[in-house]
């Protein structure tokens, strides 16, 4: 009763790839083959079995298909050069008393085990016993016989390595494009509906501001608080503008208004990069460059400024702000937690790193506090030096 059959390294026009493994052996039941070190090849039909470099080829190997076998074990095998190493237990069902012997005659064993020089990887034993669960071939095109196999007409060459992995890239490739396309159907979409939304609140907002109609002072309220949480309140655009100078001139405006709360809650200055955030954000569709934010902050006269500080970085801050009373702050800070770095600042202030590493600057060049460099990285002191 012999189930393996020689044939070549084929796939039937049904078959596909599905795994591969290394150095693997067959056993006839409990009995050493002659068939070892070898490469596996685990197809939705078929075990491949071939001396390496022959699968590749298209040339003769083993084949015993997967309608054969009715269930799967694992045994675990010692080794002297490589310790404990797994084999796979395959148990086959009969087949016709007729059938040619084939290479490995397993009349007696009803079973076969294949190992390799590690044992079999996990990520095979999984493939296969997903495939074996799957039973591809009883969904596929009935009546193929080891002849058919044989045909060239009706099969093609297993290219194992590289011809399945383009096979599968080419998949994954056809299943991302139709992906995008759906994706860039429904972002256009998107914009159609998002460019009449902003229509229609510049209409009604226009209207708010004119009180044009019957709407109450509290419905006028509430909705202007509604159009800012959205942010789209009339952002100022290239097209509205007749020049680049009154384009940058009403930005650095429109960018003063949303900015004067959020930067005194901030404690009185904001990074520039955290600027051109809050400014995207708010403006939706309508995106900024990092070139027409800095130029629009550069237009600012009050109650906002830009400054540049000596390491380079850039910051928006109110004119109120006082580099004293901040450095001021920054020592009872230091004092407090005898000593301080600049992320612990940072997340004690909630401000970012870069402006935590200003102020401690700041207070440095007062006097206020000094530094400490060791291994441990930069901490500021209290100065005891100069009281």
């Amino acid at each position: 009763m012999n189930r393996f059959e020689y044939c070549q390294a084929r796939l039937w026009e049904s078959e596909s790839f599905v795994a591969k493994d290394r150095n693997i052996k067959l056993y006839n039941g409990d009995e050493k083959t002659s068939y070892d070190d070898g490469e596996l090849i685990l197809t939705s039909h078929r075990l491949i079995w071939g001396r390496n470099g022959e699968l590749a080829r298209g040339g003769n190997a083993l084949s015993l298909r997967l309608l054969h076998v009715t269930s799967l074990d694992q045994e675990e095998a010692s080794s002297m050069l490589f310790g404990k190493k797994k084999r796979i237990i395959l148990r086959l069902g009969e087949v016709s008393a007729d059938k040619t012997p084939g290479p490995m005659d397993d009349s007696i064993a009803h079973f076969v085990k294949i190992s390799g020089r590690n044992g079999v990887s996990q990520t095979f034993v999984e493939s296969l016993k997903t495939t074996i669960s799957a039973r591809v071939w009883t969904v596929t095109t009935a009546g193929v016989s080891a002849a058919d196999t044989a045909t060239p007409t009706t099969t093609k060459t297993l290219r194992t390595g590289i011809g399945g992995i383009e096979r599968g890239l080419a998949e994954k490739q056809k299943l991302t494009d139709q992906h995008i396309s759906i994706a860039f159907q429904d972002l256009d979409k998107l914009m159609e509906m998002a460019k009449d939304m902003v229509a229609v609140t510049k209409v009604v907002s226009s209207k708010i501001r004119e009180r044009h109609g019957e709407v109450s002072e509290d419905e006028t309220v509430r909705f202007k608080s509604y159009l800012m949480s959205l942010g789209i309140d009339d952002p100022v655009t290239r097209d509205g503008t007749r020049s680049s100078s009154e384009y940058f001139m009403k930005l650095s405006q429109q960018l003063c208004e949303m900015l004067l709360d959020p930067i005194t809650e901030a404690g009185g200055m904001m990074s520039l990069a955290d600027v051109y955030c809050r400014m995207n954000r708010a403006r939706g569709l309508e995106l900024l460059s990092p070139e027409d934010v800095l130029n629009a902050c550069k237009l600012l006269t009050g109650p906002i400024t830009l400054r540049s500080f000596p390491s380079g970085a850039m910051v928006l801050q109110l004119e109120t702000h006082d580099d004293v009373l901040v450095s001021q702050r920054t020592t009872e800070l230091v004092k407090q937690y005898t000593s301080i770095s600049t992320d612990e600042l940072a997340r004690c202030e909630a401000i970012s790193f870069i402006l935590a590493k200003e102020r401690l600057l700041a207070a440095e060049a007062f006097g206020y506090i000094c530094r400490d460099e060791s291994i441990e990285g930069l901490r500021f002191f209290g100065n005891k030096f100069i009281q």
